[in-house]
């Protein structure tokens, strides 16, 4: 009897530390934590604006400090780092229609109505790189969940627009000087 009751207890035991060790494991490979845990490696700390799409493995992680915009793919495996002067715009794409825009020395285009039976809400920035000369990321990740994406679709923009306004305002002011030293 006594034997038994050990047998159970320790099958018991076995079990939990199965379980917790399972769970953990899960909980480790959760690709939303693996993708904000990267953008804090390469950050080096938390990023001041993010947004993450686990089912795509990508995550957009944005810098003020730094002056970087980060992006991520692979579920945080690759990625790279983009000084703000590099940034040409970004658009957001609802249902395959571009719907809202900020590019470097154009008009804003704001997002007009936000539409909560949007089937995808996309948001694709440009950069002035020929190598990676874009990256979307997409921003609903459950259905019906359009509203709160069309939402941070649009505050994403508008803190590109404002990094966009302040790179050029730093590059005018720069140009300014050099040729008031010439």
């Amino acid at each position: 009897m006594e034997n038994a009751l050990r047998t159970l207890v320790l099958f018991a035991l076995a079990g939990a530390a199965v379980s917790a060790g399972a769970w953990f494991v899960a909980w480790r490979l959760d690709p939303r934590r693996r993708l904000r845990r990267a953008m804090r490696r390469v950050t080096g700390r938390e990023p001041d604006s993010e947004a993450i799409s686990p089912a795509q493995g990508r995550a957009l992680g944005l810098d003020l400090e730094n002056a970087g915009l980060v992006i991520l793919w692979d579920v945080g495996a690759s990625g790279l780092i983009f000084r703000f002067d590099e940034i040409e715009g970004a658009e957001l794409i609802v249902d395959g229609e571009v719907k809202a825009s900020v590019r470097r020395g154009e008009p804003v285009r704001a997002l007009d109505r936000i539409d909560p039976l949007a089937d995808s809400v996309c948001l694709r920035l440009m950069f002035d790189t020929p190598r990676w000369p874009e990256f979307e990321l997409d921003l609903n990740e459950a259905p019906g969940a359009s509203e709160e994406a069309l939402r941070e679709g649009r505050r994403w923009l508008a803190q590109l627009a404002a990094v966009l306004r302040r790179t050029e305002r730093a590059r005018a002011r720069a140009e300014a000087e050099s040729a008031a030293q010439a």
